[in-house]
């Protein structure tokens, strides 16, 4: 190959890497393999390493790689200040930003929004000119960040050059605003990776995407799993907008990643239902958010509205409440939980976390104990996820006083004094006591609880003084209970009494998966319990099985089948079980008769709000049909069921191109009359 031929391969190189490397960072549709992909990065850098004084490396794919390592950051002042936002916390300081907007404009008509997730990342500055990026910083001051170029080019989902969209070439000089970011897969690879290597792990995404940007070396970036989202415009010139939406397609068809969930808002109210639906769906997002922006839409607006500060009047974070806190570890007490697994529990200064005030956090067993070096009197990080007990991150060893003191797992229970032992191949200590109080008061809670056979005003307290009052001593108990026993517990009227009552006559006809799973079979959960009422016709089916039988059953594999199988045969079991027999007690099977399984192997996403059905009818419905409901939208869903006012799952679904029915057409799909 000649020079002239070699030059021409070069920059056709560079065009197909790219336009794959989109492909894959921004449409998540790649249209090659890796193995492909990398035979033309390996031959662009052999013939880069040919012409290397001949040609220009600025867009070449190849920079992704890392840069020789700096001595230290350089400074890079914004063309325009990157502003901070005012940020509000409730409905309510929501409301008050469309009022202050609405009296600073000195009108009251309705203004519109562009509302998106807001990511809890590192705020970059990208500078292009003539379409090349030129030049990467932080955020910094607002006013001059530090220099990272190096390591922003290593993030495959920047564009090392703007694209031209629909026809139009990029802008003679642009800042472009995006926040650089980990999502919680890479995160936890990561750790796992430090953990291995004998590092200390990253604390959350967040400090993990900071601690990337700011490294001297770009090869350790490029080695980082980052990526970015962009929303914003600074400097432009060549170029102008109405609004930030067409800004926002515009940024898209560039070939830069902008975030699915973003929407537009025909007014404040819209704002909120945005804000509560991105609350509910924020922890099955891939990546961390912590709230959401609104800006408003149009740009003339937006220029009318200024600053006020160092903060722009037409845009506010609103923020969800925090879900990671530092505190002290007071002790470490043992729970013991009602398979007899004995669970290490911090009890810490009271801190709030995730909007609630929490004093307890799990340390799941001993192994997890040593590898994080947790001791009594220490400072750690803690997080909550939902609404499960929070857990330690992390020892903040650096405020260590030398007085924290190691645990140790205790040789015996401390709800019964039997013998704690640990299986072979297990992580978890257990309890070997058959009467021992906690599991036989776990047991019972499990049973009862709204998954299982859901008794209403059965709580915890109620079954604890069952308990001491030796009311009952297994589940099967409850149902033999007399008025009179009732209302010798604490706080139990006559009315009380009879509703309780009420309720356990009630329950004496569950569906069979839920009574399934309030049996408390070790490895098997709601899920696994729905799969075994579908595949055996009743209970004492599904007693008199086998293994061989059981494991044929999809999702069932040897573990599981082993534990029920397990379960079954102890005798203990089969009293409780004909006790509960005995005092009417009969689970039914959802009858399927007739329902085609024209569904099966069909993926759904509900959202808003149908007419005909509840979420979980609508769920049921469809998984009598053969087919499956998930909580996200992603690649692999078929079919998205809009009804009333449906959240940002929409607006993903048509990114995607993903169907989307109405409530007349899902009922069509099924066969049903409308």
């Amino acid at each position: 190959m000649n020079r002239e031929s070699s030059l021409q391969r070069i920059n056709e190189l560079r065009r197909v890497i790219e336009y794959h490397n989109r492909r894959y960072y921004q449409f998540d549709d790649p249209e090659i393999s890796d193995a492909e992909y990398d035979r033309l990065m390996q031959e662009l850098s052999g013939l880069e390493s040919i012409f290397r004084d001949e040609i220009d490396f600025t867009d070449s794919p190849t920079q992704r790689v890392g840069a020789p390592p700096l001595e230290k950051f350089d400074s890079i002042i914004h063309r325009t200040p990157m502003l901070s936002l005012a940020n509000a916390f409730t409905e309510d300081d929501i409301l008050d930003f469309d009022e202050r907007i609405k009296r600073f404009l000195k009108s009251d008509d309705t203004v519109s929004f562009v509302v998106e997730p807001k990511l809890d990342g590192i705020a970059v500055n990208l500078l292009y000119e003539k379409g090349s990026l030129i030049s990467g910083s932080t955020r910094g001051d607002g006013l001059e960040g530090e220099d990272i170029t190096q390591n922003l080019k290593t993030i495959p989902s920047i564009p090392l050059r703007i694209g031209r969209a629909g026809g139009v070439p990029p802008p003679h000089r642009i800042e472009i605003r995006g926040e650089v970011y980990i999502g919680k897969e890479g995160f936890k690879r990561l750790n796992r990776r430090r953990t291995d290597e004998g590092d200390q792990p990253f604390a959350n995404p967040r400090n993990a995407a900071a601690g990337s940007l700011r490294q001297l070396d770009s090869k350790v970036t490029a080695s980082r799993p980052l990526d970015i989202f962009c929303y914003a415009v600074g400097a432009v010139e060549g170029v102008s907008f109405d609004n930030q939406w067409e800004f926002l397609g515009t940024l898209s068809d560039w070939g830069f990643k902008v975030n699915p969930y973003v929407k537009q808002a025909a007014d404040i109210s819209e704002c909120i239902d945005y804000f509560n639906s991105m609350t509910e769906e924020r922890e099955s997002l891939p990546y961390e958010i912590d709230g959401i922006v609104i800006k408003v839409d149009s740009i003339s607006l937006q220029n009318r509205l200024g600053n006020v500060s160092r903060s722009p009047r037409w845009a506010i974070a609103c923020k969800f409440p925090a879900i990671q806190a530092t505190t002290t570890i007071e002790n470490i007490a043992i729970q013991v939980g009602r398979t007899g697994v004995l669970t290490p529990v911090a009890k810490m200064k009271p801190v709030h976390v995730g909007g609630v005030m929490v004093s307890r956090a799990t340390l799941h067993n001993l192994d997890e104990i040593e590898k994080k070096d947790v001791r009594e009197g220490d400072t750690v990080i803690i997080q909550r996820a939902g609404d499960v007990i929070p857990e330690v991150v992390k020892v903040v060893t650096s405020k260590r006083s030398g007085d924290e003191r190691p645990f140790t797992m205790p040789a015996r229970c401390p709800e019964c004094g039997s013998e704690i032992v640990r299986l072979e191949g297990e992580a978890a200590h257990r309890c070997i006591g058959l009467d021992c109080p906690s599991q036989i008061k776990g047991n019972i809670k499990h049973f009862v609880s709204r998954g299982g056979m859901d008794i209403e005003g059965l709580g915890e307290k109620s079954v604890s003084q069952m308990l001491e009052k030796q009311l009952i001593s297994d589940p099967s108990d409850l149902y033999y209970l007399k008025k009179e026993d009732i209302m010798g517990l604490e706080r139990m009227a006559d009315k009380s009494a009879e509703n309780l009552l009420a309720a356990l006559e009630a329950s004496k006809n569950p569906p069979l998966e839920k009574f399934i799973f309030a049996l408390g079979i070790r490895h098997v959960g709601e899920h696994v319990a729905k799969i075994l009422a579908n595949n055996f016709s009743s209970l004492d089916g599904l007693i008199g099985t086998s293994e061989d039988s059981l494991t044929s059953v999809n999702e069932i594999g040897p573990e599981v089948a082993g534990s029920i199988i397990k379960f079954f045969s102890q005798s203990h079991n089969a009293a409780i079980i004909d006790k509960l027999q005995r005092a009417g007690v009969a689970p039914v099977k959802a009858s399927i008769e007739g329902v085609s399984s024209h569904l099966r192997g069909k993926t759904f996403v509900l959202t808003g709000t149908l007419d005909g059905y509840t979420r979980d009818e609508a769920r049921t419905v469809i998984e009598s049909h053969g087919g499956k409901v998930t909580s996200s939208v992603s690649k692999k869903t078929d079919f998205v069921i809009e009804g009333a006012e449906p959240g940002s799952k929409l607006a993903k679904a048509k990114s995607l191109g993903i169907s989307i029915l109405n409530e007349a057409n899902f009922q069509k799909l099924l066969g049903e009359r409308t």
